[in-house]
């Protein structure tokens, strides 16, 4: 089990409305806010699962090539208001809400925030 997951940013301003939007169909809010980060979590949670930061050594946040945080959806709906609110809020399109082949119920969303690092949203339930 992940205890928690850092996504770098150049910009922090910029990055918390992506967020802010983007994780709250997830059942995430923002927890947490000062000068270099913002932590998300859902409010029964005492910890925040997901931290947007300026990263420590003072150098330009970089994304991973291959690397992708996924992020349980409850339901599909879920998966489509992710998606709709990542690229209403900065977000770029990786990948369209819609099943996908690894396994009967895996249907997924896939987005870019403003600096690049991709996010996709997974619920693998039936509809």
């Amino acid at each position: 089990m992940l205890l928690y997951v850092t996504l770098g940013t150049n910009d922090l301003s910029r990055a918390i409305p992506f967020y802010d939007a983007a994780l709250a169909p997830l059942g995430l809010k923002r927890q947490r806010t000062d000068e270099v980060e913002a932590g998300y979590g859902a409010d029964d949670d005492v910890r925040c699962r997901v931290w947007v930061t300026k990263p420590f050594d003072q150098k330009p946040a970089t994304r991973g090539n291959g690397s992708m945080v996924a992020l349980e959806a409850v339901t599909r709906a879920a998966v489509d208001a992710f998606y709709a609110a990542a690229l209403a809020n900065g977000g770029t399109d990786d990948g369209p809400p819609g099943l996908r082949p690894f396994h009967a119920h895996f249907y997924a969303a896939y987005v870019r925030d403003p600096d690049g690092n991709k996010l996709s949203a997974v619920c693998e339930r039936p509809e």
